[in-house]
């Protein structure tokens, strides 16, 4: 339990870290109480979620595109045949990946392995992934 407060008291820092530097960079003083958001969108700098979700948008690509053969691949295609324990099954990275594209770009997950194949059409879907809305 302690490490995971560990973990998540780091990670906060270093996203506080960035933040002010950002704001010093901006000129904008804490005082000034503007948000985080506008200052981000003023200097031009990607929402750190949209760049995650193309990494991941750009690394399927890669996937999908890959000869037979090739270790990556092969685990990305490979069916799990053995039993799972009881429960909930974890949520595969093919399934939240395909799951991403469905509600970020609008491709099916039927399709997705067709249009990813198009190296040029993919990486034109990704220059135009619009940021996720603010939520408020």
């Amino acid at each position: 339990m302690e490490q995971e407060i560990d973990k998540r008291i780091g990670a906060a820092s270093a996203v506080m870290r960035t933040l002010s530097f950002l704001r010093r960079v901006a000129g904008l003083p804490l005082r000034d109480r503007v948000r985080s958001s506008a200052i981000r969108e003023e200097l031009g700098v990607e929402p750190l979620l949209l760049h995650v979700e193309r990494s991941q948008m750009r690394w399927l690509g890669h996937l999908v595109r890959m000869p037979p053969g090739r270790l990556p691949g092969e685990v990305f295609r490979a069916c799990p045949s053995s039993r799972r324990p009881p429960g909930r099954p974890r949520t595969r990275w093919k399934d939240y990946v395909s799951r991403l594209v469905w509600e970020r770009v609008g491709i099916p997950p039927d399709e997705l392995e067709e249009v990813a194949g198009e190296r040029e059409v993919w990486a034109s879907l990704l220059r135009l992934l619009p940021p996720r809305p603010d939520p408020g």
